[in-house]
């Protein structure tokens, strides 16, 4: 796996996706994702082959990582992005939260999964551009306890960060409605 040793730079290209668009402590993402890496192959299996133990497995290997970093050591919560329950059901998991499991575990930290909540179902991401992403998920979620989140330093846990407009839309709602402090974690980038 080509990893991609972000977790200390505060000028890397994932925290650099983000810069003027959101106000975050930190992002990251333990490997590149590209067509002949062997992340791609994992993380395939672990969303569209039932093979949710890869998120786990993967989550453990990168919490080893972000506990070495003092940008993600001082997490309160973890958050996994989530599915709308319709895709939830369908899939039988959330990927992200098998992810989060493995990162919590190591780093000793809780899961949050009903703070933040999906409220619109939407199509896949995987073939769209930029700004169709960024339509696709506006205003996809909801904070329905945003006291639970007020004062807390969150790690929001995904697979794969292409535009990142879906992690964009999912800190922006937390901002609006809590006063947390937010970092990215994800277990690949597009590109190398």
């Amino acid at each position: 796996m080509a990893r991609t040793n972000f977790h200390d730079d505060p000028e890397n290209r994932v925290d650099k996706l983000f810069w003027g668009k959101i106000n975050i402590e930190a992002a990251t993402a333990f490997c590149y994702f590209h067509k002949k890496s062997n992340i791609k192959d994992f993380i395939h299996s672990l969303k569209y082959d039932g093979k949710k133990e890869i998120g786990y497995i993967l989550g453990r290997h990168f919490a080893a990582e972000l506990l070495k970093s003092k940008r993600f050591k001082d997490v309160d919560l973890i958050i996994p992005i989530p599915l709308h329950p319709k895709r939830q059901k369908k899939r039988g998991y959330n990927q992200s939260e098998w992810i989060a499991k493995g990162i919590a575990e190591i780093m000793n930290k809780k899961i949050d999964t009903e703070s933040v909540i999906r409220n619109t179902y939407n199509e896949s991401q995987t073939k769209k551009g930029r700004e169709e992403r960024w339509t696709n998920v506006e205003s996809i979620f909801i904070v329905p306890k945003p006291e639970n989140l007020n004062n807390k330093y969150i790690m929001l846990v995904d697979d794969v960060i292409t535009t990142g407009s879906t992690i964009e839309a999912c800190v922006k709602i937390i901002q609006q409605t809590s006063s947390a402090k937010i970092c990215i974690a994800a277990i690949a980038v597009a590109g190398n």
